[in-house]
């Protein structure tokens, strides 16, 4: 028994002491030097013009990037838990490229495809007016593509749990696709979805790679240069704030992070506290509710 209790004190330990090494201990050096110079220097580095320019375009491209792998996520995870066609394997491994190649690669094939000079469809767009690359549309683009598998990959195991009774309890009864999928899928998935949801923001808000390569990077009037770009811009130059800035982005990503696990620990424990309490099937209880 005292060697079992040694073993395990001494795998904390190792675990321990390998977060610490990895993520607490530079989380550490990054809050201390974003306080060391005061307030009025964190104040100064998040509020000049080429800040809040920054923290306005990681926004806009942000939020329509997640709002690209919700419409998309949720559409292909439903294809591949709900549908059996040739080809249905190689999409489901397909969907975690992103995952597996290097975000400088992602950028490179959209200059390649997109480029104004060389690309595919690059020299058509731009002779009609149309910019991909070098500007806020080849930006979206890339933070899309390497987000994308983090809503679907929270979507398709609980597609699969759940399973399709209740949907073809809905069938049976006269649903249609669009109330079976509002009154029915939604509930179910609504947990795993806000989950990824967060997920996608969160790697959106912090890409760098691909945003670098289809950006240019330019600040000033015609601005295409992120948060992470002007962190990195900052360091690079010695110039001031980029501890400040890397601050905040660290503080909105995790205050959201844990804000949406919280909620998800109260869903779970309402939710299972409710089924102890009710007899009633699952299916049963929707269909009535929605009155189908």
């Amino acid at each position: 028994m005292g060697s079992r209790s040694a073993g395990r004190l001494v795998r904390r330990f190792v675990a321990l002491a390998y977060v610490a090494v990895l993520v607490l201990v530079p989380l550490v050096v990054v809050v201390w030097k974003t306080v060391s110079p005061g307030a009025s220097a964190f104040w100064s580095a998040i509020s000049s013009h080429q800040a809040v320019t920054a923290f306005r375009l990681t926004a806009e491209i942000s939020l329509a990037s997640v709002a690209l792998n919700t419409v998309f996520g949720v559409g292909l995870a439903l294809l591949i838990t709900r549908y059996r066609f040739p080809g249905r394997r190689l999409l489901n491994s397909l969907a975690d490229l992103p995952i597996s190649v290097s975000p400088i690669v992602v950028g490179l094939a959209l200059v390649l495809v997109y480029g104004p000079v060389d690309g595919w469809f690059g020299r058509g767009l731009h002779d009609a007016g149309f910019n991909i690359i070098f500007a806020v549309p080849g930006m979206i683009l890339a933070t899309t593509f390497v987000s994308m598998p983090l809503i679907l990959r929270e979507l398709v195991p609980v597609l699969d749990e759940a399973g399709i009774d209740q949907e073809q309890a809905a069938r049976v009864l006269g649903a249609n696709a669009w109330q079976r999928f509002v009154r029915i899928t939604i509930p179910i998935i609504r947990p795993a979805l806000l989950y990824g949801i967060v997920l996608s923001l969160a790697r959106s808000i912090g890409e760098f790679g691909a945003v670098l390569v289809v950006s240019g990077n330019v600040s000033g009037v015609n601005q295409t240069q992120t948060v992470p770009l002007l962190v990195s811009e900052r360091i690079q130059q010695l110039e001031p704030g980029a501890y400040q800035l890397a601050f905040l982005l660290i503080v909105v990503t995790v205050l959201t992070i844990v804000v949406v696990n919280l909620r998800r620990i109260r869903s779970e424990s309402n939710s299972g506290s409710n089924s102890g309490s009710n007899n009633v099937e699952p299916h049963a209880a929707v269909l009535d509710e929605g009155g189908l």
